[in-house]
């Protein structure tokens, strides 16, 4: 858990929770939790109101396996828990929305496997309107939405939540690197970088090799 905070932009022994994904700035992560070292994890932050760390695995799996090592990038996003449930003895489910950036500065792997770490905050995204030659990208994304808005029926369903910020460079692009079936190599390196504008022109690029927006 964050013990202690000595500035606003460090966070010390954050619990971190290695994933086979990327969660972004603002994107909503579904977990079924029933490894104990998480199940013990979630229940603290739950209660404590606190965050989580979400880092991109770059070896092991998702579920410890015996005898198997695990690494992960060194940037990873807070976690905040925004759904919570037991249906049943030893399993979780979960939605917890991404939050701020933050890099490792040290790890820690516990007796029962849990690691943690002390990272450092990254800047915020800077709001960066959408360049006229970048706008059929975000009005793909709008298009976009609007129909999985009349498939699911529901805000619930939807895998994205609102406010839909549709003329921000770092929204855009971050929904867009969520929805894509990208590597999760390529959306750690997107996710990392400090400038929405070149991330959005990246996604871009992306999509017109696509077809799904010139």
């Amino acid at each position: 858990m964050a013990k202690s905070m000595p500035s606003a932009l460090t966070l010390q022994s954050l619990p971190l929770f290695p994933l086979g994904t990327v969660l972004f700035p603002g994107g909503l992560l579904p977990l079924r939790i029933f490894e104990v070292r998480y199940l013990d994890m979630i229940g603290r932050c739950r209660k404590a109101s606190a965050p989580f760390g979400v880092v991109s695995l770059t070896q092991g799996s998702e579920v410890r396996q015996p005898g198997a090592s695990e690494a992960f990038a060194n940037v990873g996003t807070l976690a905040t828990i925004t759904e919570f449930n037991t249906p049943q003895p030893g399993l979780m489910v979960v939605r917890a929305s991404g939050a701020q950036r933050f890099r490792i500065t040290s790890r820690d792997q516990l007796r029962h496997g849990l690691w943690v770490a002390d990272v450092e905050r990254l800047d915020i995204d800077n709001a960066v309107p959408i360049p006229d030659d970048l706008k059929g990208t975000s009005q793909a994304l709008g298009r976009l939405i609007q129909s999985l808005q009349q498939k699911t029926g529901s805000p619930e369903q939807m895998p994205l939540r609102g406010p839909w910020q549709l003329d921000d460079c770092g929204w855009v692009a971050n929904r867009w690197c969520e929805l894509l079936p990208l590597p999760v190599q390529l959306k750690q390196r997107l996710m990392e970088l400090d400038n929405p504008l070149v991330r959005l022109e990246l996604v871009s690029d992306v999509l017109a090799r696509t077809g799904i927006a010139g």
